[in-house]
């Protein structure tokens, strides 16, 4: 049951894929509680995933493709999602999180450091990236929100998650 508790809110969520990423979720219950936003990921997983699928059940939400470690792509995705909602956001919702070391199936005791300094990249020092973007450009109306989501693997540690 809705109540509309996010009517007139707007904002961005990133990292939906597919119906199993909790970003779809998130966005499913946004959306049946009144929000508007934008969905983002890489322009890979754009083509990898479903994304247009949810936007389409979201009202035609706006999909912009912004590499989450890419300051450029991140200034392109604010500053669009400003002109699509004629102002600030409301909401941030930073679910990013990805290994070149799992996509590839490296085991943990080979792990490519090369690799596991992008999954840092993109899984960690993103957050800072997308805030320290939103910051710059006044993005986020006074009292927005900002939602970071992380993995159980950040408390425990799962066989085959390698460096995740």
């Amino acid at each position: 049951m809705a109540y509309n508790l996010l009517k007139g809110k707007r904002g961005i969520i990133t990292g939906a894929l597919d119906s199993n990423s909790i970003a779809w979720k998130v966005a499913e219950k946004a959306h049946e509680e009144g929000a508007t936003f934008v969905l983002t990921n890489a322009p890979i997983a754009l083509r990898m995933g479903k994304i247009n699928e949810l936007a389409a059940q979201c009202n035609n939400a706006p999909v912009i493709g912004a590499d989450a470690t890419s300051v450029e792509d991140l200034e392109n995705l604010f500053t669009k999602a400003m002109e699509h909602f004629g102002g600030k956001v409301d909401f941030v919702l930073h679910s990013i999180g990805m290994s070149p070391n799992v996509r590839k199936g490296f085991a943990y005791t080979d792990t490519n450091y090369d690799n596991f300094l992008k999954t840092l990249d993109i899984s960690a020092l993103s957050f800072h990236k997308v805030m320290q973007t939103a910051f710059k450009l006044d993005a986020i109306n006074e009292w927005g929100s900002v939602v970071a989501l992380s993995y159980i693997a950040a408390q425990r540690t799962f066989p085959g998650y390698n460096d995740m």
